[in-house]
């Protein structure tokens, strides 16, 4: 697969398309298991809160994971990305209710750079807390 994106089409503050991904206990579940990171501060509310949480949060890594797919769906293949990195700044809190948590991720072209890269700009949400910090991308576009 090759980047759907040209190089040449993108300019320094074009916004992606913004996503919301729902998050249950059902999803970190899930995740755990595919994972292996079986913490509990991820599926046991009691030992959670006994740490000093505020409920059962989602894996720093899931969150991560959900907000980069703003970038490798806009650009059309996962393999364009060249580097990720971002902080964890709050935690998603994942209630034991049908609705779970939401994330919120939106993102823009920051940086033209060279050999057709663009760095790319994540914010990342839940609750309108910022969840993730200094959430940066960097694709090889077409």
């Amino acid at each position: 697969m090759t980047a759907k994106i040209a190089y040449d089409d993108v300019e320094v503050g074009t916004e992606l398309p913004p996503q919301t991904f729902g998050v249950t206990r059902a999803t970190l579940v899930q995740y755990a298991g595919a994972s292996g990171d079986f913490n509990p501060i991820h599926w046991n509310e009691k030992f959670a809160v006994e740490v000093g949480l505020p409920d059962v949060i989602a894996h720093g890594m899931f969150t991560m994971a959900e907000a980069i797919r703003v970038v490798t769906d806009w650009v059309g293949d996962p393999g364009a990305l060249v580097e990720y990195g971002v902080r964890f700044t709050k935690p998603v809190v994942v209630p034991n209710d049908d609705k779970g948590a939401t994330i919120e991720v939106g993102a823009k072209v920051a940086a033209k750079l060279d050999d057709k890269t663009v760095r790319v700009d994540l914010t990342a949400t839940s609750e309108d807390q910022k969840v993730l910090g200094m959430a940066r991308a960097v694709v090889r576009l077409a």
